[in-house]
């Protein structure tokens, strides 16, 4: 199969654009039904192989909560086989990088390259964070009917400080942009100046595959990582 499929240059300008406007973009177009439901069947199966329940919050996103199931980077290479060798793929960095305009990289560092989330129970959801990395490309494996909850809200142009992070005050003098998602849908994301949750489901099942990809100048950056370490260290719920 073919593993990228990729855009015209007008139609990556359009999707840049969308970035740029509200953070993220819907791109399945890049990459054949064949090869996002291989993706979707591999997250699928590990999650329910493999997840981990977490309930945390951190006060360096304003206590927003992390109500979820997860597999981590290490845990997909051990089991798994589509996941990796498409985290590895030069077209996909090619494909990426021609729609964001700018070069990117594999993210350095590593237990943030590729991990599985999913959210099961009502009230679950990925609360309001930035990315410690420039862009994600995320899978969806499955997810609610929007009516239920699971899709993306996003204010991009926003800067993470881990110290004061002002959440509540941007949420208050921004417009947040919502994006709908069907299950085998593909979307890219500038990450790290976009702050971006997943709205809480009510019932149904999200699963999805995160990738994350570097910007030139964040390779060599000093980079701290509370929220990524302890939600992928952090002991689970029994």
């Amino acid at each position: 199969m073919d593993l990228v499929q990729p855009m015209s240059p007008y139609q990556a300008g359009l999707a840049r654009r969308e970035v740029d406007r509200q953070g993220c973009v819907v791109v399945s177009e890049l990459f054949g039904a064949p090869l996002r439901d291989a993706v979707a069947s591999e997250a699928v199966r590990l999650a329910g192989a493999l997840g981990v329940r977490r309930d945390l919050e951190f006060a360096e996103t304003g206590f927003s909560p992390r109500r979820m199931c997860n597999v981590t980077q290490g845990q997909i290479i051990e089991r798994g086989v589509v996941i990796p060798r498409m985290y590895e793929s030069a077209a996909l960095l090619d494909a990426v990088s021609s729609v964001v305009g700018e070069p990117v990289f594999p993210c350095p560092y590593q237990p943030e390259r590729f991990v599985i989330t999913r959210l099961e129970q009502p009230g679950d959801t990925h609360g309001w964070h930035w990315d410690d990395y420039g862009y994600a490309l995320v899978w969806v494996a499955e997810c609610p009917d929007p009516a239920d909850g699971g899709f993306v809200e996003s204010i991009p142009g926003t800067a993470w400080d881990k110290q004061r992070p002002g959440i509540e005050q941007i949420l208050r003098d921004s417009h947040v942009h919502r994006l709908n998602l069907s299950v085998g849908d593909v979307y890219l994301m500038r990450t790290d100046t976009t702050l971006h949750r997943v709205h809480p489901i009510e019932r149904g099942r999200r699963t999805i595959v995160n990738m994350a990809f570097a910007r030139h100048d964040e390779l060599c950056r000093s980079v701290t990582h509370e929220t990524m370490d302890a939600l992928w260290s952090t002991p689970g719920i029994g």
